[in-house]
């Protein structure tokens, strides 16, 4: 795999965490001293996980996630803070002590690592915070958390379009004008991940232009579909309804369609 000079600024330089003052806050009360924690929800690409690693910034903190390729794994999401075989009994003891333990992507929890989550919330030892999708399935403990009453939950919408202005802003150093804020916006759907590709893509390929007198920056014409944007927005291709599938293709060699 190569990895270029861009990819590498782009890891190392996260865009400033903007529009969350509210939620960052709540999070931060939740996971104080002798509160049990909190739940963020959320779609894909809202921002859940960068909001909660901004909370616990500078904290003591452990951390598990939940991943596709180990959901049949027992503990798997826990593997780094366990010994290599232990009881759902075991480990909630050996876990007790940890004062705060982050618990990202939920959803994708194996059953043995969602019952442990689920315990340590019962016990109120370690204080949880907790990061689980919305729209796709959740364990049953895990959804337990939050509709059995243990822990809070935040549902985090997407960004405003003035909150995505505001966040373009502080990426760029110049705010756009509101034409390229409401397209952006509405192109991402929420998703900031698809949201940087999106700007990404269109800053290098010199697109943006900045407006006499304005002081602002503007994107006009075409959508570049780099395949990181295409990587992006593969999902919302990813149709079952067999109508849609059909006008899918017929576009593909007959566009346009009234």
């Amino acid at each position: 795999m190569t990895t270029s000079e861009r990819d590498v600024r782009a890891l190392r330089t996260p865009w400033p965490f903007t529009g969350r003052t509210d939620e960052l806050e709540l999070v931060r009360r939740s996971v104080t001293a002798g509160r049990g924690g909190i739940v963020v929800t959320g779609p894909a690409g809202c921002g859940k996980t960068r909001l909660v690693t901004e909370a616990v910034r500078g904290t003591d903190c452990a951390r598990a996630a939940g991943t596709p390729a180990t959901r049949d794994i027992p503990f798997a999401a826990f593997a780094h803070l366990l010994p290599g075989t232990v009881t759902l009994h075991r480990a909630v003891q050996l876990l007790s002590g940890v004062r705060l333990l982050l618990v990202d992507d939920a959803h994708l929890l194996d059953d043995a690592s969602a019952a442990l989550v689920h315990q340590l919330a019962v016990h109120g030892r370690t204080r949880l915070l907790v990061v689980a999708a919305e729209g796709v399935p959740v364990p049953g403990a895990v959804s337990r958390l939050w509709s059995g009453e243990l822990l809070p939950r935040l549902s985090l919408p997407p960004l405003s379009r003035d909150e995505t202005a505001d966040l373009l802003t502080a990426a760029e150093g110049v705010a756009p004008d509101p034409l390229t804020a409401r397209r952006l916006h509405r192109l991402s759907r929420g998703d900031l991940r698809l949201l940087r590709e999106l700007f990404t893509a269109v800053r290098e390929r010199g697109l943006l232009a900045a407006v006499p007198e304005t002081g602002r920056w503007a994107w006009r014409g075409p959508v570049p579909v780099t395949a990181a944007v295409r990587e992006r927005t593969a999902h919302v291709l990813d149709r079952v309804r067999p109508e849609e599938r059909e006008t899918l293709e017929r576009l593909a060699f007959a566009e346009p369609l009234p």
